[in-house]
């Protein structure tokens, strides 16, 4: 799945998002995502990174092999 799709689907579905989505490595299997959203305030790390991963839906278990997951809000992405 190209990165760009996979910034589309997390944008669309996790409020005033921003998402950057990359390949780190030379393998098309694994994507590293940063998103950034005011969504995130007061939820817990693993609540923030289910969102991103319900945002995918059924792309993760079909297109995207391995996603690593970095999530913030405005206020922590500044710092």
């Amino acid at each position: 799945m190209d990165p760009s799709d996979v910034e589309d689907l997390i944008e669309a579905e996790i409020p005033d998002a921003s998402a950057e989505v990359t390949r780190p490595r030379d393998d098309d299997d694994h994507l590293a995502a940063v998103v950034v959203s005011p969504a995130f305030e007061g939820e817990s790390l693993v609540d923030q990174h289910q969102r991103v991963y319900d945002a995918l839906g059924e792309h993760m278990t079909t297109d995207v092999h391995a996603l690593e997951v970095k999530t913030y809000t405005p206020e922590q992405y500044e710092d």
